[in-house]
């Protein structure tokens, strides 16, 4: 939707699992829905990731869907998942790992 049309022609910096080389990426952290549309690409993408050697953080929500925890925000597997977030987010900050 937000890339436009040409779908063959999509920066990685929009699409970074379209990337060809992940080497050299910072630490990640990434995570989907079961039920979302972008599960498959996302599971990839982390897989990639890990056989680049980029020390990546993965996790699978099962029965969630695309935007889960935007939509259902009381429930407790969004809190959940908020809170990994956060938690990954935090680790980055005091860990410097942005920087790299």
């Amino acid at each position: 939707m937000y890339l436009g049309s040409n779908k063959g022609d999509v920066s990685p910096y929009a699409a970074p699992a379209r990337a060809a080389d992940l080497s050299g990426l910072p630490p990640t952290y990434t995570c989907v829905g079961d039920l979302d549309p972008f599960r498959d690409e996302t599971m990839d993408y982390a897989a990639r990731l890990r056989q680049a050697g980029v020390p990546t953080e993965f996790h699978l929500y099962p029965g969630c869907f695309h935007g889960f925890d935007e939509i259902v925000p009381t429930a407790e597997i969004s809190q959940r998942a908020r809170k990994e977030y956060i938690t990954a987010l935090k680790f980055a900050l005091q860990n410097n790992q942005l920087n790299n």
